[in-house]
C-alpha cells in the first residue's frame, strides 16, 4: 500500500518532473559510461591529461546517477536502473568502437551540452510544480555539465603562437 504523500508538490507535478528526471539519470549514467570507457582507452600524446580528467568527471557523474535517482524516489516514483530503460530514456547515444582522443574530447562535449539542455528542460518541469529542490539539484548539474564542456573544449583551440 502506498503511503499519502505530501510535500507540497501536487502529484501530476511530482510524476511529470520524476519523468524528466528519469531521462536526466539515463543520459547521466550513459554518458558515466562513455567517459569511464574513454578513461580506459584513451592513447595518443594527450594520453596522461586526459586518462586523469576523465577520471575525474566519470567519478563526478558516477555520485550525480545517485542524486538524481534518489531525487526520483522522493518525489515517490521509481528510479530506471536497467540497461534497457537507460537506453530507451537517453538521449546520448552509446559508443560504436574506439576514437582518436580528440574525437573523446568531441564525444564528451557533446554528452555535457546536451545534459545541460536537459537539465534545463527539466528545470522548467520542476518550476511548474515549486518544487526548489529538484531545481536546486538541477541547477548544479548544469553548472556542472557546463564547466566540463567548457573544459574539454579549452583542449581542442588552437593557440596563435
Amino acid at each position: 500500500m502506498k503511503v499519502k504523500m505530501e510535500i507540497g508538490i501536487p502529484e501530476k507535478n511530482r510524476k511529470d518532473t520524476a519523468k524528466g528526471l528519469s531521462h536526466v539519470l539515463s543520459d547521466t549514467f550513459t554518458l558515466y559510461l562513455k567517459t569511464h570507457h574513454f578513461h580506459w582507452n584513451v592513447t595518443g600524446p594527450m594520453f596522461q591529461t586526459l586518462h586523469l580528467m576523465f577520471e575525474t568527471q566519470y567519478n563526478e557523474l558516477w555520485l550525480a546517477v545517485d542524486l538524481v535517482a534518489e531525487r526520483i524516489r522522493a518525489l515517490g516514483e521509481f528510479a530506471p536502473g536497467t540497461y534497457t530503460e537507460f537506453i530507451r530514456l537517453a538521449a546520448i547515444p552509446e559508443d560504436k568502437g574506439i576514437p582518436k582522443d580528440t574525437d573523446m574530447i568531441r564525444e564528451l562535449v557533446k554528452g555535457h551540452e546536451s545534459m545541460a539542455k536537459s537539465c534545463r528542460e527539466v528545470f522548467a518541469v520542476a518550476e511548474k510544480g515549486d518544487d526548489q529542490s529538484t531545481m536546486d539539484m538541477l541547477t548544479n548539474r548544469m553548472t556542472t555539465h557546463e564547466k566540463t564542456a567548457w573544459m574539454l573544449r579549452s583542449l581542442l583551440e588552437k593557440t596563435g603562437g
